[in-house]
């Protein structure tokens, strides 16, 4: 039976591989920031992580747009897919991928600099919940 938390954790295994492979330098010092999701804390993944010493940044309560992909990817995705057609599902993965390869790294790292200055701000706060920040 398929499930979102066993696709969660095939996706999860595949990255870890290839930030192995990729950024050896870096794969000790990974941790993990992901919503309170079902697939995200369903027991397979939770006890993945907890055997690969996969450190899990909670996330606070009451606070979605502190993920990266919220607040940087989705709406730039979302702009890019709207008012446009496909024939098939393979066509929209094969341009969503191509559009995902043609960010700019600095784009990401940008991000991602941005992100930790949001969860220090939630940190600093006491875990309050912000509606901008």
């Amino acid at each position: 039976m398929f499930t979102f938390a066993v696709h969660y954790l095939e996706v999860l295994k595949r990255l870890k591989r290839r930030v192995a492979r990729v950024r050896a330098n870096i794969k000790d010092t990974i941790k993990l920031h992901h919503y309170s999701a079902p697939s995200h804390t369903a027991f397979i993944v939770a006890n993945y992580l907890a055997r690969s010493n996969t450190p899990v940044v909670p996330q606070p309560p009451y606070s979605p747009d502190l993920a990266p992909c919220d607040f940087f990817l989705f709406l730039r995705l979302k702009r890019e897919l709207k008012g446009k057609h496909w024939e098939s599902v393979e066509n929209i993965q094969k341009h969503v991928t191509t559009f995902l390869r043609d960010i700019p790294v600095e784009e990401f790292q940008r991000a991602f600099q941005a992100w930790q200055t949001r969860l220090r701000k939630c940190i600093d706060s006491g875990v309050k919940y912000f509606e901008e920040f």
